[in-house]
């Protein structure tokens, strides 16, 4: 399976990159796993509505040329489906029984991500009610994939 992440800003804590990379190489021996970061558009503070929407395309521009026509997307969004690690394997595992081995995670910027990158994805997943900074959602999202692929192949890992 080929999972890409695309993300919203260039990760600058040393902390996540770490462990990103971790988790990146303990997912090597189920799955390629990219990283590919979308550039964030400069803003003020205060944004109007009509600029906050400008920001959202702009980014959402970026993310969709990353998207390949092939591709099954799962949006991380606040309003998104809550759903356990063991059916995220249980998904993760259909897509690669039907063959939808490309999958791409979309993690928007701090304003979340365009009306146009909600109409492309397949499944909209939300971790929390609660706002995560985007930057550290990478690191829970590899660790969630990584327990999805240990569930699937019936492999021990902390609870």
């Amino acid at each position: 399976m080929k999972i890409s992440i695309i993300s919203v800003g260039k990760l600058k804590e040393k902390y996540l990159k770490q462990g990103i990379e971790e988790y990146i190489k303990r997912l090597g021996p189920y799955a390629s796993v990219d990283i590919q970061e979308v550039p964030d558009e400069k803003a003020p503070e205060n944004l109007s509505e009509a600029q906050m929407l400008e920001v959202k395309q702009k980014e959402g521009e970026r993310i969709l040329s990353k998207i390949g026509q092939d591709t099954y997307v799962i949006t991380l969004e606040i309003e998104g489906k809550m759903i356990t690690s063991e059916k995220l394997a249980d998904q993760l595992d259909q897509l690669a029984t039907y063959g939808r081995s490309k999958v791409a995670f979309v993690i928007g910027g701090s304003l979340g991500i365009s009306e146009d990158v909600r109409k492309r994805s397949d499944f909209a997943l939300s971790f929390s009610k609660l706002t995560f900074p985007h930057q550290l959602m990478r690191l829970m999202l590899l660790e969630q994939v990584y327990r999805a692929f240990r569930i699937m192949r019936n492999e021990p890992y902390h609870k």
